[in-house]
């Protein structure tokens, strides 16, 4: 389907969910009062359901019911981060959200360079920074290659994840081209302290500690945490290490304004082994991370909004090794980048049933890259790879109203100013139709949008400085129902992609230069459901199927995941299955894999008067199964971990 056809198919899906809707009671004021949750419940050992129509701030840049918002957004709760074991917050969203997935290579840790893990893809959108990672609402890429950091994003800092699946380019510009994944930091918002701490230890010398806390008291809030963790890994020379740290700090200005500002640092130590059938020497990687930020949020009668200052920056140092037989590199790459930026926007509800958001963004991001002399006795002369920097302005509106009480029409405008390809305009109109109090029907069309990066305009062979961005829109639409008070839920959404202008690498002469030469068509359909058979088990289950027009790596055609949580009193049991079938590996060669892994989590607390402890083992791949993501980067067969934590 052509780009040209947009305005016609809007308005057709308009026009149809609009007919719909007349024939629906204004039930929308009972959607709340079914959703309930019961006041007895206790925390600390019953599962909560799962609710389609919780509060979300990624689709508006505001707290909306998610069922009142036209796009499919997953989230991921604090109790499902901490129910999965896992210290990094990827392979959580990888098997908990349709749709969504994310290419792994070992025990722990994605690296960086040539074999590195971490790629998103959502819908089969996403290699390279087609995807946009935030954290608390601000980017987070490097700014001379343009993609994020996996290793960065911890499960400890994380209060919820919120992924919008599809388009994010209306409220967030380039990179949110196939989708955006939100990680909401923790905040302590309950008078007192608390601290956490935790120790543990599994297979191929896998070391993980960790500390916390969190303090609120007369306005003041505040959260720390120290991560460390350390592996040999399952290959040799595939050892990873990481160390974080991470401070926020909030306070209530009375009841309109609040302030927060954040600091993370990161040391990263890695060794890529290489393919399994052409290992590497000495590719080792040295990485430093900074990050910080400062907002100051309003509330007020008619509506609330934000100012966002940030920063992130990073230095890197690589040696790109060598291959068995070969010598030894005599120089090191070496790499300095930023991206920086203000953003505020402001949303505003002057009468029942209508708000509009307008919003402004200016991102600053660039930095240097040079290859210099491994050591002061070596013959290599320093040579500057790039030097740039790129900005870019930005301002939105996004309109919302409310008709019939059981109706939202919503819809809005970016207009981008790039300072290497000029003015990029990015529309989204979407509906949202509450048929009953349990169910509700979505349908939107959004164009996702993404400017070249500098390492793709400006650095090594394959370098154009003559590209143009790459644009996709995405049509959407969707059906969620809960039922048995809410303690069943269930979401199917259908989806189609056409893009255009995708940058691809085309050897010219025998010469290798980034073209926009590529064209593609994307569609699916995802369904989850989650069931609260009772308040301690819980079982979950969500199902992908992508078609796409030709091979895409790490977009697998079939995507399964199904899970039981089980809470007796003080235990806690998981398990869970995943199958990935249609996977490529490589698009030349056509090479697939398709694989089934079962993992298992069982854990104790134990109350004591002052300080409580939490035991756990968990094993991933328990059924020791072969099988490999990143091509020639063999998974490992059967992991345990164990471990203890306290709180006091």
């Amino acid at each position: 389907m052509s780009k040209k056809y947009f305005p016609l198919v809007s308005a057709t899906v308009l026009t149809l969910l609009l007919t719909v809707s007349s024939g629906f009671s204004a039930t929308v004021r009972m959607l709340d009062k079914e959703v309930t949750k019961p006041k007895s419940e206790n925390e600390k050992d019953t599962l909560k359901p799962v609710n389609l129509n919780t509060a979300v701030v990624t689709a508006n840049k505001t707290r909306v019911n998610r069922s009142n918002v036209p796009l499919t957004v997953s989230v991921i709760e604090r109790q499902e981060i901490e129910a999965s074991g896992h210290s990094s917050i990827l392979p959580i969203l990888s098997m908990n959200i349709p749709g969504l997935f994310v290419t792994q290579r070992g025990v722990t840790g994605f690296g960086v360079s040539e074999g590195a893990a971490g790629a998103i893809n959502i819908r089969g959108v996403g290699q390279g920074n087609k995807v946009l990672m935030l954290l608390d609402g601000q980017p987070q890429w490097a700014g001379v290659f343009g993609h994020s950091l996996p290793d960065l994003y911890l499960s400890s800092d994380a209060e919820r994840v919120e992924v919008i699946r599809g388009p994010g380019s209306l409220l967030y510009g380039s990179n949110a081209m196939g989708g955006v994944v939100n990680i909401i930091t923790r905040n302590h918002d309950k008078d007192g302290r608390i601290t956490k701490a935790g120790v543990s230890y599994g297979s191929y010398n896998t070391q993980k500690y960790s500390v916390n806390n969190g303090y609120s008291k007369k306005g003041f809030s505040s959260f720390v945490s120290f991560n460390r963790e350390s592996t040999d890994g399952h290959r040799i020379r595939s050892g990873f290490e990481i160390t974080n740290g991470f401070i926020k700090a909030g306070y209530d200005l009375g009841k309109s304004f609040t302030v927060s500002a954040d600091v993370a640092l990161t040391k990263i130590n890695n060794q890529n082994p290489g393919r399994a059938d052409d290992p590497m020497i000495d590719n080792i990687m040295d990485i430093l991370r900074g990050s910080a930020s400062l907002i100051v949020e309003n509330r007020h009668r008619y509506g609330s909004g934000a100012l966002h200052l940030f920063t992130n920056k990073g230095e890197h140092t690589i040696n790109d090794g060598y291959k068995i037989g070969g010598s030894p590199r005599n120089y090191l790459f070496n790499s300095k980048d930023f991206n920086t930026g203000v953003m505020v926007y402001e949303n505003i509800r002057l009468f029942k049933g209508n708000s509009f958001t307008v919003g402004f963004d200016y991102k600053k991001w660039g930095g240097n890259a040079w290859n210099s002399p491994i050591n002061e006795s070596s013959s290599y002369n320093q040579t500057t790879l790039v030097d740039k920097e790129v900005n870019e302005t930005a301002g939105y509106i996004v309109l919302q109203q409310d008709f019939f009480s059981n109706l939202t029409l919503n819809g809005g405008l970016r207009v981008e100013y790039n300072s290497v390809f000029d003015v990029a305009f990015i529309p989204q109109i979407g509906v949202t139709l509450k048929a009953s109090p349990v169910n509700v029907i979505k349908a939107s069309i959004s164009k996702g949008y993404r400017s070249p990066n500098i390492r793709e305009l400006y650095m090594f062979l394959p370098r154009n400085p003559d590209l143009l961005p790459e644009n996709m829109i995405n049509f959407e639409l969707s059906a969620g129902h809960t039922m048995l008070n809410s303690n069943l839920s269930a979401e199917l959404s259908l989806f189609y992609i056409d893009g255009w202008n995708m940058i691809q690498t085309v050897v010219i002469n025998g010469v290798p230069k980034n073209l926009n030469t590529g064209l593609f068509e994307n569609k699916g359909i995802e369904f989850q459901a989650s069931y609260r058979i009772r308040p301690d088990l819980r079982t979950d289950f969500n199902y992908s199927y992508l078609k796409t027009s030709k091979p895409i790596v790490a977009a697998p055609k079939h995507k399964i995941f199904a899970s039981v949580g089980y809470t007796p009193g003080d235990f806690a049991f998981n398990f869970s299955v995943q199958h990935i079938g249609g996977l490529y590996l490589n698009t030349a060669t056509r090479a697939q894999e398709s694989y089934t892994i079962f993992n298992a989590r069982a854990s104790y607390r134990l109350d004591l008067k002052f300080v409580n402890t939490r035991f756990f083992i968990s094993g991933d791949n328990i059924t020791d199964t072969s099988y490999s993501i990143n091509e020639g980067f063999p998974m490992p067969g059967i992991t345990i971990l164990s471990g203890f934590d306290i709180i006091f």
